[in-house]
This record gives C-alpha cells, sequence and structure tokens, in this order.
C-alpha cells in the first residue's frame, strides 16, 4: 500500500503550489501525492495536457509517486474527460478518483441507479482504452454514491479492473455505524481499488433558525472518532488491498502549519496500524 496526501487542503489552505505542496508532503513522510486534477484543483482540466505531466515530474523529483489523481468526471462524454484519463495514463498515473452524482430524492433512486449504470460504461471504455482503473468514491449524504450496497449495484457487470470502487471508512461509519462500514467492504471486497482516510465524530448544534439541537458528523483526527481503523486495516489485509491509501486531512477552521502538523500525526498513527498487521 502506498501512503498518500491529498493535497486538496494544501491548496485551499496553504494556497501551496505543487512545488511547495511536495516539499511538505515529503516532509512529513508520505509515500505520495493523490493530487487534484478538477475545477479549482492543483491542476486545472483545460491545462491538463501541459500542466499534469509537469505536475508530476515535479512531486517525483522530491522522491514522491503519484499514482492516483482526483477528478470531477462523472461522464465519459463531458469536456476535458478523455484528455484526463489519456494524460493521467502517459504520465504513469494508475487511479483517478471519478466526481460525484446527487441523490435526487424518494422515489428517484431505482431509476437514477439504472440510468448511471448505463452511462458508466463509456468510463469503463475510457479506462479500458489508457489502461487506468477509475473508481467511484462513497461519500455519506445526498450522494448516489452514499450507500455501499448501492455502489456495488452500480458496479455490477464491469471489470474491478477498470471501473471499481474507492471506499472511504469514514463516510461509511457516518452512514453505517455499527457494522453497516463492514458489511459494505464485505460486499465490494472484489471491487476495492482505493482507499481514503479521514475520521467522523458525531457533534450536537443548536439550530439558528429554530432554536432546536441536532445533530452533524464532523472529522477529527484519526483515531478519535468513530472509525474502528485496525479492523479497517485487518479486512484490507485479509483481502490481499494493495492499492493507494489517501489521507484526507480536510479538517476545517485550520491554519497550514496546525494541519501538518495533525496531517503528521494522523500519518504516524496509520503507520502504526499497518505495522501491528
Amino acid at each position: 500500500m502506498k501512503l498518500l496526501m491529498f493535497s486538496k487542503m494544501l491548496k485551499d489552505v496553504g494556497k501551496l503550489s505543487v512545488d511547495e505542496a511536495g516539499d511538505r508532503i515529503a516532509e512529513m513522510g508520505f509515500d505520495g501525492v493523490d493530487l487534484t486534477v478538477r475545477p479549482g484543483g492543483h491542476v486545472l482540466p483545460e491545462e491538463v495536457i501541459g500542466k499534469l505531466p509537469e505536475a508530476v515530474d515535479t512531486l517525483e523529483s522530491k522522491g514522491l509517486t503519484v499514482p492516483m489523481i482526483t477528478t470531477g468526471i462523472t461522464d465519459a462524454g463531458e469536456k476535458y474527460a478523455e484528455d484526463i484519463f489519456r494524460t493521467a495514463s502517459q504520465c504513469g498515473v494508475k487511479f483517478l478518483k471519478l466526481g460525484y452524482w446527487r441523490y435526487e430524492g424518494f422515489g428517484k433512486l431505482k431509476e437514477q441507479i439504472e440510468s448511471l449504470r448505463s452511462r458508466l460504461k463509456g468510463i469503463q471504455d475510457l479506462s479500458k482504452r489508457y489502461g487506468v482503473t477509475a473508481a467511484i468514491h462513497i461519500h455519506s449524504g445526498n450522494y448516489l454514491s452514499a450507500n455501499p450496497d448501492v455502489v456495488w449495484m452500480l458496479l455490477q457487470d464491469y471489470d474491478p479492473d477498470y471501473l471499481g470502487a474507492y471506499i472511504d471508512p469514514g463516510h461509511m461509519t457516518v452512514e453505517g455505524g455499527l457494522s453497516g462500514w463492514r458489511m459494505g467492504m464485505d460486499l465490494l471486497s472484489q471491487h476495492i481499488r482505493m482507499v481514503a482516510v479521514k475520521d467522523f465524530g458525531w457533534f450536537q448544534e443548536r439550530d439558528e433558525k429554530t432554536g432546536k439541537k441536532r445533530w452533524r458528523p464532523d472529522l477529527v483526527p484519526l483515531g478519535d472518532g468513530l472509525v474502528p481503523w485496525p479492523q479497517v486495516f485487518t479486512h484490507l489485509r485479509e483481502i490481499k488491498f494493495n492499492g493507494p491509501v489517501s489521507v484526507h486531512s480536510e479538517y476545517k477552521n485550520i491554519g497550514l502549519e496546525e494541519l501538518i502538523q495533525q496531517t503528521k500525526k494522523d500519518l504516524d498513527y496509520l503507520k502504526n496500524i499497518i505495522r501491528a498487521l
């Protein structure tokens, strides 16, 4: 497994360039980078042909690998989709995270699943053409990929080496905190090609409009939240997972140096779990 840092927060919080982000990621001890190649990312989709090779070269010069990128692609026919797949392949990037499809509301789910299943063929075709793996990220909330069971249905009859699952035990625990995350991993075990790492806790707050209390999930340091990470990595070992692991560090209201300090702690926590397996 390659332990990567998701580059999003270094750009959003620290406004760091690829070069600057690479220095900090290498200093923290990561194996590589999960680079954002999407609107607002380190590489913009319209600039991917020229900028992605430059970014990969810069990061590799610092001893980092770039085995995966995060994109916003949701359809093979959208503008720049093929440019991104082709350029990623040329740069040696094997894995591409796809974008998101919103859940359209009660009564629409079956229709949405059927519609998206047919459209995913175009994405798998791109993956086959360029020898890469695209993956659907599990994300809690009003997303079609919030439920691992739905992701499993979407992936039926597709080759997981070209169209797989990008599991996120943090989001899976938000939606299925007792055993839902484990059953999701079990169901998707043959499809898992990428893993995202973040931890969540539930917090109570008062609604400013109604005055009523409500619960909301929020990020917490690894090991302080609901995700039983030792068990997650035990199951990953059981299925012989050997793909990229992306540490997200999407902490709110935090400065760059504090973000880096917390990310380093999270990385050390992960390394200790993996060593103990």
